[in-house]
């Protein structure tokens, strides 16, 4: 008796994941897929049809695991301490239970990013925009500073994925396991309590 879809499909996603990202697009194989995953190469192929189909399905599910993060935090539902802590808290969780997914990711931005261009320049622009009205409710009732979206956000991605890609570099520098409570607290007060644009814009560098 084979293995049902909703069984098989997910190992399949969670070994794809953690190969891809150690070895990337080129350097994993389906076979190795399939045998990470117990089961037969023809079973990966018939749910995915190519390597290439499953590796744009783990980028996507990465995203979209982001995204709904995103959706669930940083909304004006929310104050911005409560938002950006919720927020923070979860890409930080993501990467230090996905960082094969992190790393995969980074590995297919810095190649660029052909295999999700296209969600990027739609999905995720998207998302930023809507982002962006939050951040600028929560800079009008006062709960932060004014900030320049796009630049906020990316200072957000690049603070709490830092601690998938770089891993390596930062339990050699803790010598140990990191204390995800303080990368939390450290990066929620550095964007809460930084300079605004305007008042850097009057200072000289």
């Amino acid at each position: 008796m084979g293995i049902p879809r909703e069984i098989a499909v997910p190992r399949i996603m969670s070994e794809a994941e953690r190969i891809f990202g150690r070895h990337g697009f080129a350097g994993a194989s389906m076979v190795e897929i399939a045998r990470a995953s117990q089961l037969p190469k023809a079973n990966v192929h018939y749910y995915f049809g190519t390597k290439e189909a499953l590796y744009r399905a783990v980028l996507e599910n990465t995203l979209s695991g982001w995204l709904a993060d995103a959706r669930h935090w940083l909304s004006p539902h929310r104050t911005a301490s409560e938002g950006l802590r919720g927020y923070i808290a979860a890409k930080l969780a993501f990467s230090r239970d996905h960082a094969d997914a992190s790393k995969l990711f980074a590995h297919e931005i810095l190649r660029g990013g052909e295999h999700v261009h296209t969600y990027l320049t739609t999905t995720l622009r998207m998302h930023v925009d809507l982002i962006g009205e939050t951040l600028a409710i929560w800079a009008g009732r006062g709960e932060i500073r004014a900030v320049d979206p796009p630049y906020f956000i990316f200072s957000l991605w690049a603070m709490t994925q830092f601690y998938a890609d770089m891993n390596s570099q930062i339990t050699a520098v803790l010598n140990g396991e990191v204390d995800f409570d303080r990368a939390t607290r450290t990066i929620l007060g550095l964007l809460l309590h930084g300079e605004s644009p305007e008042r850097l814009d009057a200072t000289p560098i």
